[in-house]
């Protein structure tokens, strides 16, 4: 069967039985095609809430899904592909986490979206990658432990000079991997490009960017800014979109390291399977874990 042929499947199925598609921006071109709405994690949850369909189905991985869940518990949630995860979102838990308070109790805990619906429920705030330095500005607090991405935490810490900002090693090992010299090499390899960066990447390569933020944040600079050329450092499938959207400049990727194989093993088959009602996984949370991870939300709405 064609993409194309999958495509119409989809589009009719879903229209059919009223449910909407979301598709993070990491997802492969052919799925983007058929979301109904494509961005961060955040974004897609806030969609997800304003969207009149019962039904969801998440293209990304599984603490995107539980978060569209917690902020909308009254809707069935499908995480298109059960084995989609995140080594980031997992490398903490709640009993680490508790433990740490123990020794940090003056410390207001701020969790990255990229965590699991559990260890938001023992945390003070959450922010997004975009967020993180207008959130921990704006708290009250000057003692903060901010978890799980070190990367992250170090390049909000040097924007909010101000804080006492603990870190413990976290963070994405696809954003980490890529070294100094691979910026470098990417930078003398096409000496007029911009080099784009997401604040999860290690500070010498931070340090080495035109410009540094989310993978929104990326997104909307490469189209409103007047060069011609650009360096994507990361997710390799921001590139490739980018080049679709604005077919008139040059987008390069930093490294051949940054592929996410877990936003990658969702297909087209298993959002057609998870509207089928073959495939996919409902996401189900308790009450209590719903009301206590909403409440670190809550705060980075209120704060943000």
């Amino acid at each position: 069967m064609k993409i194309s042929e999958v495509q119409e499947k989809i589009l009719k199925l879903k229209k059919e039985q009223d449910i909407c598609i979301l598709a993070h921006s990491y997802q492969s071109r052919e799925i983007v095609e058929i979301a109904d709405y494509t961005g961060d994690s955040f974004q897609l949850s806030l969609m997800a809430q304003k969207t009149p369909q019962k039904k969801v189905i998440m293209c990304g991985v599984r603490f995107m899904a539980e978060t569209v869940k917690i902020l909308s518990p009254e809707k069935t949630v499908i995480l298109a592909n059960p084995e989609a995860g995140c080594p980031m979102a997992e490398q903490m838990d709640k009993q680490m986490i508790e433990s740490i308070k123990k020794d940090f109790p003056d410390y207001t805990v701020v969790a990255y979206i990229n965590t699991t619906a559990e260890l938001k429920t023992v945390c003070d705030v959450c922010v997004t990658s975009s967020s993180a330095v207008k959130i921990v500005n704006a708290i009250d607090n000057k003692n903060i432990l901010f978890i799980p991405d070190c990367n992250l935490g170090d390049y909000v810490a040097k924007q909010v000079k101000d804080k006492n900002i603990k870190l413990l090693h976290g963070g994405c090992p696809i954003h980490a991997g890529i070294s100094v010299k691979e910026a470098k090499d990417a930078k003398a390899k096409y000496p007029d490009a911009l080099l784009l960066v997401h604040p999860e990447c290690i500070p010498g390569v931070v340090a080495e960017a035109d410009y540094v933020g989310s993978t929104s944040g990326i997104m909307d600079y490469a189209s409103k800014s007047d060069a011609k050329e650009f360096i994507i450092g990361t997710e390799m499938s921001i590139a490739e979109h980018l080049q679709y959207a604005y077919p008139e400049k040059k987008f390069h990727i930093l490294s051949k390291k940054l592929i996410c194989v877990n936003m990658k093993i969702t297909s087209l088959v298993d959002v057609l399977n998870s509207l089928k009602g073959a495939g996919g996984e409902e996401i189900n949370l308790d009450e209590t874990t719903i009301r206590d991870a909403r409440k670190c939300i809550d705060e980075m709405i209120r704060l943000g």
